[in-house]
Parts: structure tokens; C-alpha cells; sequence
């Protein structure tokens, strides 16, 4: 190519196997670029994949508008227990609250259960002799001479991070600031985090929980961001860096880096964004997602056009999930997140029996390295993705067009050893065993976002997207007696499409407890306006203008008595008496969505105000060409197998562009570049306007 071809923006999703790129120029051509993430050193794969990029379309390096990224940094940091060495300062008497936790048993009859340890051991937990009333009196007042003994304690004890969380400080901060005032002074180099700053909401073990998580990721979170734009402005991009928040929105890599437990489930959270753009272009009011990776599957709702949000997420459990339902095997984090449901079963999840005979598919993962059998590097344990290779559902030379080189002897050679013959199957039996068992455990995601939460998945539509989720998106539809999938286009690297869709978002919140009958709504407008004050100049000292900022506010409201909330919108731009019986009607209707049955007593409290500031940047158009290196519009036909009903039969394979509106019957396998979708015998496939791949699942649904 002889001249340069313009302005681009980027979208990197870091993922555990695979790092996707995105570039999309002015007039909405994007081209895709799928390589293999580089652990240690996640940033590397970006910034290595942006130079190939511009290298090879002759873009120069100041031509690169901005770069908006997902990462797993964080998550992985928990999961790995990876994250800085921090210490915590309490209130006197508080000192066990992470130890404590909360009366919640995922596995109520597992005896040799354990709860996970605390990310603070209990040699770094201080506390000082201070104590504010709940109403936010001063009790016990602060003496800084406490600090004195804690702070010669931290010095050299290779300490990175401190929590601090006072008992009621979302009332009365003024203690936790003086005490992250003087730790700052005396502790230089040492991330500090309030939870009057992190999360100034009641419930101490909740506080407790996130604050410590920030304080331990900030560290590793802020090291990594600050090298990624270090290796950047090293290429000559000096663009502003975004970060993909969990809530959906983007933030500065400067804010992410301080307030990291905001970043956590930031890749998933992109790829529910574009899916929800996807569906209001396509007229889907009801979508359930399905984001199968390299390392898992995530699973979240769009609803009547909204994507389905939570007020709490727990991460590091078998299932990383926001449900009430699921509680106590994770970290609690009481954070504003999209709501995901995460399992451990991706293309690299491990297969293997157990010494009962069962065959278990994940949540251990090859991961990028090794990685699959198929590889070549050194793994020879069956995943996934053998499964699928042996299976005649992928290529059988290689994946991402023909950049990544595969070898179908060695899948076989370890789904023989460590699946089939063990359990007395073929190799076409035992590979597809596996298939069965990860579309289970796709299934058992997708129903803690479902049937957990009132919602039956027979009144939605499933999209299915990320590398391997096209693949198994028909089967796990027919489980769920979903009649109709959806596979978008570039479905292995949607999620960094959804990451140039997102818009610039922070989000506020605020304890209030106010019960019905006494409920002022002065005070309650008074709470409203300055947190809508404090979210707007926050995003004008990040360069934005106020006349851009859409706020909106919502509520956490419970019947009195109740320990759980439910969130809901608080309609209009004032708090008025009409606005707040606006928002008790909509509590008690979406109590009765949750759990069947609504409070004989209409008795209500609210117990937090929340606020949501945005930034609208781009057009909504979403007719982006995508451009496809390495794919042609028809392959050669190969066998495949579909179980035991169908057996092996032979199927054509065909790229997303030989489809057209008329539904052509399966068995069909349409090859991309970044994904592969497979469809069944029975089911039938087409491609609509929007260049979405539409699959017919048979079967009783809604």
C-alpha cells in the first residue's frame, strides 16, 4: 500500500489466550487483528500488535487517535493471590471483619469447605481508638499519636498498599481523611485508600471488602497501566489511553489506576456493550449474552433494550457472579457492575476423569502458554479446543487465518489418553463428551443471569460471541429451548468493538436510610444535586465540557426490615413526592420479576442514592465494514461429528459472506478469521441486514 491511510482508533482486549485488536478508521472500515497475549507482560501483545499494524498499513504511530482497552490484569490478580502486600487500618473492635464476612456457604454440605483466605493477613491489620456513631456524632475522637506505632510497623516491611476503613466514616469521613492525610505524609510511595473515597456506603464488611481489593490491585494495576503508556509513547503514540470499566463505561488510565477495583470484569463488560448496540439495530429487545474466550465463558442479560446491572459483584469464586444466590466462596465487592455470570470453561479449559469416572471440563485452564495440546508446546492434557479440533469443527492447520499453526494428531493422541480410553470411548466420543460437558457448564452460567433472577431464557434471543462461543451457541440454545442465536459480525474480537462503542462513565453513590414516612425530599434532592455537582467537575478536570454530561439517578430501596436491596431509576431531573413514589412502584415491580411475590406491608426504605454521569463521544452508527485478512468464501468440505444422533457426516464450510437471507440447512460450519461458527444438522442459518449470522434452533421455546 503506497499512502497512509488516515486517522484510527484502537480497541485491545487482553484476554488470557488471545489479546484482540481492533482498529476502525473515520469512515467506519475496522480492521481485526487476533494475537497471542503475552503473561507476564499482558501489555506487550498491544503494543507489539499496534507497531505490526502501522507498520504493515503504513499508519503513522501520531495518527492513532486514542487507545481504549479491557484487561484481566486485575482479575487475575485476585485469582492468583498476585496482587500488592497491603495492610489495614480500623476502627478498634474491627479488626477480624474480613475474617467475619458474611453468614453465606456456597457449599452447604462440603465439610472440608474453606472460605478464601483474606487478601490482608492478620498480622497487617491495625487499629486505632476512634469511633463515629452511626447518626456521624464523633463518639471517640481521633488521636493521629496512634498511627505513630502502625506506621514503624509498615516502614520496611516491603508493605505496598493500605486500606484504611473506619466504622460509619460514609457519615462522618473526616477521621479516615486525617488518617490518609498523615499515612500519605509519612508513607511516601505507599498507595493509600479511604473507603470514604472508594465506597461511602453503609455496611462495614461490604466497605471493608472493596476498599481492601482497590488497595491491593492499585499497585500492580497502576504498575501495569503506567508501563503500557510508557511502551506507547515509546512508538511515538502519545493518545489518550481509556480503560473499560465494569459498569460498562470508559475511565482515564489515570482514574483506573487509582480506583482499579472499578476495572475488574472490564473485557466482559465490553462485550455486553456491543451486543447491546447490536440488538437495538437489529430489533432484539431480549438478548441473552454468551462470551466464550480462551480461559471462560461469561453470560449476561439485555432486557425491554437495557443491559441488567447490579450494585455488588463477587469475583475469584467457581462462579463469578453478582447474584444474591451465589454468596461466600469469593471476594465481595460492592462496586456498579454489568451483570455477568463467569464461569471456568473456555477453548483452553482442561479435560480430564476423575477417579469416580466423571468427566470434568475445566476450570483449570492451559491458558496462552502452553496452551492447547493442539499447540505444540509442551501441554498434553486435552481442552476444549482439542475437542473441537478432533471433532472437525475447526480448521485442522491452524486459527486466527492461518497466523497460528495447529496439529490435530496431538489433540487426538491426548483426548486417547487422558479421556477416551479411560473411560472405554472412541476418540470421536470422548472428544465430544468434552464438547457436552463445557456446554453444560455455558448452560449453568447462562441460568444464574436467567432462571436465578426470574427471567425464563425461552423469552430471549442468544448472541454468541468471543472466540469459541459461536462454536457451542447452538447446543447451548437447544439445552435452554432458546429457538434463535445470533453470532454478530467479527464475533471473536467483538469485545474490543464494544470497547470504541463505550462512552466515558463514573459513577457515584451515597447512604442516606431514610424510611418512608420520613423521607425529606429536600434532603434527598440535596444528596442528588451534589453528587451530580462532584461527577461533573470530576469529568471537566478530565478535560470534558459540562454541557456534554447526561446524569441520571437512581435508588437502592428495600421493605423496612429487609437487608437486601433492589436498585431502581429515580425518574426526573428534581426529587419530588410523584418522583419518589415513581420509584417504590418500580422496587415492588421489579421484586415481584425477582422473587415471585410482592411485601404484604408497602412499608419501604431507601438506603442509598446513586448517581451516573456520561459522556456520549461517537455516533451510534453501527454499519462498521469489517475487513477479514486471510479468508476466502469457500473451503473445502471436511467430516464432522455431532454426537451419537447424527454421528460423523460430511460438512461444507463456508466464510460468513457466501450466507445470504435465504436459511440454508445445516450441517454448515462458516469459517472466519477470528471465530468459527458451527451449525447442527437440524438448524438452519442466515445472514441479516446487519451482517449478523441468524441460526433456527428446533425445539419448544417461548
Amino acid at each position: 500500500m503506497s499512502e497512509t491511510r488516515g486517522k484510527v482508533r484502537v480497541g485491545a482486549d487482553v484476554g488470557g489466550t488471545f489479546t484482540d485488536l481492533v482498529f476502525m478508521h473515520p469512515d467506519g472500515r475496522t480492521d481485526k487483528r487476533k494475537v497471542p497475549s503475552t503473561p507476564p507482560d499482558f501489555w506487550r501483545a498491544i503494543t507489539d500488535g499496534i507497531a505490526a499494524y502501522t507498520r504493515d498499513e503504513r499508519i503513522e504511530p501520531g495518527d492513532v487517535q486514542e487507545v481504549v482497552h479491557a484487561t484481566t490484569v486485575a482479575t487475575n490478580a485476585i485469582l492468583e493471590r498476585r496482587g500488592a502486600k497491603t495492610a489495614l487500618v480500623t476502627t478498634a473492635g474491627f479488626r477480624d471483619v474480613l475474617e467475619l464476612r458474611r453468614i453465606r456457604i456456597p457449599l452447604t454440605y462440603d465439610i472440608d469447605w474453606h472460605k478464601p483466605p483474606p487478601l490482608v493477613e492478620r498480622e497487617w491489620r491495625f487499629t486505632v481508638n476512634e469511633r463515629v456513631a452511626a447518626s456521624g456524632d464523633v463518639r471517640i475522637p481521633l488521636d493521629l499519636h496512634d498511627l505513630d506505632p502502625i506506621v514503624e510497623a509498615i516502614k520496611g516491611a516491603g508493605v505496598e498498599a493500605i486500606a484504611v476503613c473506619l466504622l460509619h466514616s460514609y457519615r462522618q469521613p473526616e477521621h479516615e481523611r486525617r488518617i490518609g492525610e498523615h499515612l500519605r505524609g509519612a508513607l511516601p510511595g505507599v498507595h493509600v485508600s479511604l473507603s470514604c473515597e472508594i465506597l461511602p456506603e453503609m455496611m462495614e464488611f461490604e466497605r471493608t471488602s472493596t476498599t481492601v481489593t482497590n488497595a491491593y490491585l492499585a499497585p500492580l494495576v497502576g504498575g501495569y497501566l503506567t508501563k503500557l503508556r510508557k511502551e506507547l509513547r515509546e512508538q511515538r503514540i502519545d493518545a489518550p489511553l481509556l480503560v473499560m470499566q465494569s459498569n460498562g463505561g470508559l475511565i482515564s488510565s489515570g482514574f483506573a489506576a487509582y480506583r482499579p477495583v472499578t476495572i475488574i470484569e472490564s473485557g466482559p463488560a465490553a462485550g455486553v456493550v456491543a451486543a447491546a448496540r447490536v440488538a437495538a439495530a437489529s430489533g432484539y429487545p431480549n438478548v441473552i449474552t454468551l462470551d466464550m474466550g480462551g480461559t471462560t465463558t461469561k453470560a449476561s442479560i439485555i432486557e425491554a433494550g437495557h443491559v441488567l446491572r447490579a450494585s455488588e459483584y463477587e469475583v475469584g469464586s467457581p462462579i463469578s457472579v453478582s447474584s444474591r444466590l451465589m454468596r461466600g466462596s469469593g471476594y465481595l465487592l460492592r462496586i456498579p457492575v454489568i451483570d455477568v455470570s463467569e464461569v471456568g470453561a473456555g477453548g483452553g479449559s482442561l479435560a480430564a476423569v476423575d477417579p469416580g469416572g466423571s468427566l470434568k471440563v475445566g476450570p483449570q485452564s492451559a491458558g496462552a502458554v502452553p496452551g492447547p495440546a493442539c499447540y505444540g508446546k509442551g501441554n498434553t492434557r486435552p481442552t476444549v479446543t482439542d475437542a473441537n479440533l478432533v471433532l472437525g469443527y475447526l480448521n485442522p492447520d491452524s486459527l486466527a487465518g492461518g497466523s497460528m499453526k495447529i496439529d490435530r494428531a496431538l489433540s487426538a493422541n491426548a483426548i486417547l489418553e487422558h479421556v477416551a480410553r479411560p473411560a472405554n470411548l472412541t476418540l470421536n466420543e470422548g472428544a465430544y463428551g468434552i464438547h457436552a460437558v463445557a456446554i453444560s457448564n455455558m448452560v449453568r452460567a447462562i441460568k444464574t443471569v436467567s432462571v436465578e433472577r426470574g427471567r425464563d431464557p425461552r423469552e430471549f434471543v442468544l448472541m454468541a460471541f468471543g472466540g469459541a462461543g459461536p462454536l457451542h451457541a447452538a447446543e447451548v440454545a437447544r439445552a435452554l429451548r432458546i429457538g434463535r442465536v445470533v453470532v454478530p459480525a467479527g464475533p471473536g474480537v467483538f469485545s474490543a468493538a464494544g470497547l470504541l462503542a463505550a462512552e466515558v462513565e463514573l459513577h457515584s453513590s451515597r447512604t442516606v436510610l431514610a424510611y418512608e414516612r420520613d423521607v425529606d425530599e429536600s434532603v434527598l434532592g440535596d444528596a442528588v444535586s451534589e453528587m451530580r455537582r462532584d461527577l461533573v467537575q470530576r469529568l471537566r478536570d478530565e478535560g470534558f465540557q459540562e454541557r456534554d454530561v447526561i446524569t441520571h439517578a437512581s435508588v437502592d430501596i428495600c421493605y423496612k426490615g429487609q437487608s437486601s436491596e433492589l436498585t431502581v431509576p429515580l425518574p426526573g431531573p428534581e426529587v419530588t413526592a410523584p418522583t419518589i413514589e415513581a420509584a417504590y412502584a418500580a422496587f415492588e415491580a421489579e421484586y415481584e420479576r425477582t422473587y415471585g411475590h410482592r411485601g404484604r406491608n408497602r412499608r419501604f426504605e431507601i438506603v442509598n442514592v446513586r448517581m451516573v454521569a456520561t459522556v456520549p463521544r461517537l455516533s451510534k452508527d453501527t454499519s462498521a465494514r469489517d475487513t477479514e485478512p486471510g479468508v476466502t468464501s469457500a473451503y473445502a468440505a471436511r467430516d464432522a461429528y455431532f454426537g451419537t444422533q447424527w454421528g460423523l457426516l460430511n460438512t461444507r464450510v463456508v466464510a460468513r459472506s457466501a450466507l445470504s437471507s435465504q436459511p440454508v440447512a445445516g450441517p454448515l460450519i462458516v469459517q472466519e478469521y477470528d471465530s468459527t461458527v458451527v451449525v447442527p444438522p437440524d438448524c438452519t442459518a442466515a445472514r441479516d441486514e446487519h451482517g449478523s449470522i441468524v441460526i433456527e434452533v428446533p425445539g419448544e421455546t417461548g
